[in-house]
């Protein structure tokens, strides 16, 4: 196991190693190597843990802990405005984006996400929940965009069977997210039928009497796959990353970048773009292009 991140060979008696079950702002839920979970809180006034996360805690009191150092992570998900971060999963091998055919999903909202994940290096699947629902059939048609760029789609009833996602999640550790209202919490409770009982363990060991999905939650779905379920959002700010990261992030721009007629140009309509020429060749879809202008510019 890698040394802890600024601890290195200060490993005292009783502290334990654990992974960040849940994130409530600067209190934190560690389910310990041993098997027990406490509270836990971080040292300073900053803290940058996700829920993900694996940390060397020191006990302080019984249930009770302080996070002395974060192992270094295989990855990290999370979005960011112009003033600050939000860390949403770290040490994820997918992100599974939840969307519906009722309320009807953001498809930038959609993009954005799978530029973050493209961006941290992190396999995407889109799960179309709902998918009995009126709409269903065009939306599932709308989405083969991305299932032609290699992203997975899955269409899912989540009240009736999750059985094809707990398949597509095996042997991961999975991210959930997207907008509010999309079935997240419903494909959860499928997925574990005790993950109301844990979220209430959660809500008493930590004071709070939410019930609903505010902070990010680790459940585990077996020895080798887990999921973290995280708040719905409205909007993904990719203030992190630079215009540079999302041309690159486009996957289907990528054998475009850099043959442009101007060397500065940002692909918004420039004479000689050759993206605008890939669209006229049927290389690039419009929409991504169109997603792309909307993203860009406010980087």
């Amino acid at each position: 196991m890698s040394q802890p991140v600024g601890r290195q060979g200060r490993l005292k008696a009783g502290n334990a190693h654990g992974t960040v079950a849940a994130a409530f702002g600067r209190s934190y839920l560690v389910a310990l190597d041993e098997g027990e979970t406490i509270t836990c809180f971080p040292r300073g006034k900053r803290s940058e843990i996700a829920c993900g996360d694996r940390v060397l805690v020191a006990p302080t009191a019984p249930g009770q802990g302080v996070i002395e150092a974060a192992d270094p992570r295989s990855s990290l998900f999370y979005r960011a405005d112009s003033h600050r971060q939000k860390l949403i999963a770290a040490n994820v091998t997918q992100v599974v984006v939840v969307l519906a055919a009722s309320p009807s999903y953001h498809e930038e909202l959609l993009n954005r996400c799978l530029v973050a994940a493209e961006h941290a290096g992190i396999g995407a699947l889109i799960v179309l929940n709902k998918s009995d629902l009126d709409g269903a059939a065009r939306a599932l048609q709308s989405l083969q965009l991305y299932a032609g760029l290699g992203y997975g789609v899955l269409p899912l009833e989540a009240r009736r069977d999750v059985t094809a996602l707990r398949h597509r999640l095996e042997g991961h550790a999975s991210a959930l997210v997207g907008q509010s209202g999309m079935g997240k919490s419903t494909i959860i409770n499928a997925l574990l039928p005790s993950a109301g009982a844990a979220t209430a363990e959660i809500s008493v060991a930590l004071d709070s009497g939410r019930h609903t999905t505010t902070h990010a939650r680790l459940y585990r779905l077996g020895p080798r796959s887990s999921v973290i379920d995280s708040p719905g959002m409205q909007e993904f700010g990719l203030h992190h990353l630079s215009v540079q990261d999302v041309d690159h992030a486009f996957v289907e721009f990528r054998p475009f970048l850099g043959q442009c007629r101007f060397a500065n140009c940002r692909h918004q309509g420039e004479p000689g773009c050759a993206l605008d020429g890939a669209v006229l060749s049927g290389a690039v879809s419009a929409r991504r292009l169109e997603m792309y202008r909307r993203i860009a510019p406010a980087l």
